[in-house]
């Protein structure tokens, strides 16, 4: 039977966590996140489910816990926000490496350095293009409401045990921090060890039995072609998922001459913009990527046949804004709107904003 509830954001990314049977959350305070914890230290789902609640010393710390966690096939995650999730770039990279599913949470302020506390999207290409080194990927989820934020906990752990991989819910201040009703689950059993062992033994370090070889995780290849394998190995996955696990939502698209592309906080704005055009007579419509990785290249390309223009609209400089000119090849114009500084514009702003570059 569900529940519904009054929740931030950032409350039900805890609630979320315990209900769909996390083994361990390992994290550092850090505002505009730090409810994530404190939610989850109130709950107390230690004495309820068994699950690990621990305050790590620092953000470097607390993703290598999650890189332990997940060595033995447990779901584990990690929450911080921008300047902390910098530090865990190098365990971001390790655990995508050794191919160990888990989910962390970032939710974005403004930077770059200590920046501002408030909301913003100038994290994408960190989590886009794989903050730490080498040649990477992690699916990346972009919820625009406190429902898919307690939801998106649910399917980042489906889709990181799927595909054995990091799965980042990328979201923000604005969206951490405000209040909606919010439809919890019934709660799941987190998996014993012998469930885990079931499930997941063929990889992970769950205890040799005497009938298979021991299961040795590590990203390290020393030979030069061992390691190219591996690399080609994790490219021929990221190819699948994107095939495979494209999300996005569109609004009034079918007849729009023009459109919006926007994630997160920002698609809430440009939803009312989308309104307003249409009141006027312009046929505007919305693209909201739900996947950032995978990114919906094919829908953009669908649609290129019937635009007249496109604007991104984001809490950046313009970071997104790449990847829609990439997918569109020249053939349709594209222009951007952004606004820094914690700054969220109205939805008249937005409007104005596309007037200028297309009514002129």
């Amino acid at each position: 039977m569900t529940e519904k509830v009054l929740k931030k954001g950032n409350e039900v990314i805890a609630l979320g966590a315990i209900h769909c049977g996390c083994d361990g959350y390992f994290g550092y305070p850090i505002t505009p996140q730090s409810e994530i914890m404190e939610t989850l230290m109130e709950e107390k789902p230690w004495e309820t489910t068994g699950m690990v609640v621990l305050q790590a010393e620092s953000e470097i710390a607390s993703i290598n816990m999650v890189h332990g966690g997940a060595c033995c096939g447990k779901k584990v995650m990690t929450s911080s926000s921008s300047p902390g999730m910098s530090l865990m770039c190098e365990g971001l990279s390790y655990l995508a490496g050794s191919e160990l599913p888990c989910v962390l949470v970032n939710v974005v302020r403004g930077g770059p350095g200590l920046g501002t506390i408030q909301p913003s999207q100038g994290d994408y290409f960190q989590a886009v293009k794989g903050g730490g080194h080498g040649d990477y990927r992690v699916i990346v989820l972009a919820p625009f409401s406190a429902q898919e934020m307690y939801d998106f906990v649910w399917l980042g752990f489906d889709l990181a045990f799927k595909y054995r991989t990091p799965v980042l819910i990328l979201t923000d201040g604005m969206i951490g921090q405000m209040m909606e009703k919010v439809e919890l689950r019934p709660q799941k059993p987190r998996l014993s060890d012998q469930e885990v062992a079931e499930l997941y033994g063929s990889w992970a370090t769950t205890g040799k039995p005497t009938t298979r070889q021991e299961n040795i995780i590590t990203s390290l290849a020393l030979e030069a072609r061992v390691h190219e394998a591996l690399n080609q190995k994790l490219q021929a996955k990221y190819r699948v998922i994107e095939e495979s696990e494209v999300r996005f939502e569109t609004l009034q698209c079918e007849d729009a001459d023009y459109i919006l592309v926007a994630y997160g906080s920002m698609a809430r704005i440009c939803e009312s913009a989308v309104e307003l055009a249409r009141s006027q007579g312009i046929k505007l419509g919305l693209l909201r990527p739900i996947t950032l990785f995978p990114f919906p290249v094919k829908e953009i390309e669908r649609m290129i046949p019937q635009l007249k223009g496109i604007m991104s609209v984001e809490l950046s400089t313009g970071q997104m804004v790449e990847d829609i000119r990439l997918a569109v090849s020249g053939k349709v114009p594209v222009t951007f709107y952004g606004r820094l500084g914690g700054v969220i514009p109205t939805p008249q702003e937005v409007l104005d904003a596309f007037k200028t570059n297309y009514m002129k």
